[in-house]
């Protein structure tokens, strides 16, 4: 091997070993040994995720009010508490809500969630609450995945789901845990590894910690 040639493939194994030690931090960011290893709230809809994401974050308010703005999430009631603006580049017209509605505070199956106004994107920027227990846990799928679920079969393109965990009267923890599809291509893999799982850790993370502002000043005011 030339010196060149070895140099390249030193520069190769760093990089991915960055890649993968910066991927395990992003896919467990926040999170306890103890949540890591439990199960959550929509593991039972994709059990043959290749990849599995569970952040967590302490929040200093009451378990009902964060499940407050939890309920609240979608392009149609208050957005997702994240780069409204960086949202917004992509034509999703994502609102920027901060109070908490008592008209969205409701969830049922099978309802939809819009990540964008529904006369974009063909209407196919959407997901479907496939679980929800008020004041606990939502779990959303695609619209397909939806489907599936009704039929009693397993989600092939991957859950979402936000779990609140009291940890005392005044406070509590905010689970996210994220499953992926199943199966795929190397290519498919590649493109979710380099591409949509760092963009949905640097949105999500800011979502959770946005939730853990907004529900914090709540609770101090009341």
């Amino acid at each position: 091997m030339t010196p060149y040639a070895l140099m390249l493939s030193l520069l190769f194994a760093w990089a991915i070993a960055v890649l993968w030690r910066t991927r395990r931090y992003a896919f467990a960011w926040g999170a306890t040994p103890d949540e890591l290893g439990r199960n959550w709230p929509g593991d039972e809809l994709c059990p043959g995720s290749r990849s599995v994401a569970t952040r967590a974050i302490a929040i200093d308010a009451p378990a009902d009010v964060v499940w407050s703005y939890i309920a609240q999430i979608g392009q149609d009631r208050a957005g997702f508490y994240s780069y409204t603006r960086l949202e917004n580049l992509f034509r999703c017209a994502m609102p920027n809500v901060s109070a908490i509605v008592p008209a969205w505070q409701h969830r049922k199956a099978g309802e939809t969630v819009w990540l964008a106004r529904a006369d974009r994107y063909k209407g196919e920027a959407r997901l479907k609450v496939a679980r929800v227990d008020e004041r606990r846990d939502l779990v959303l799928t695609s619209p397909a995945d939806w489907g599936r679920v009704v039929r009693k079969e397993h989600a092939r393109e991957g859950a979402w789901a936000l779990v609140v965990i009291p940890t005392g009267a005044t406070a509590c923890r905010l689970i996210v845990r994220s499953r992926g599809p199943e199966g795929g291509g190397v290519l498919s893999a590649l493109t979710r590894a380099l591409v949509f799982d760092p963009a949905h850790f640097i949105m999500e993370r800011r979502m959770m910690r946005h939730i853990k502002q907004l529900a914090e000043v709540s609770a101090a005011r009341h």
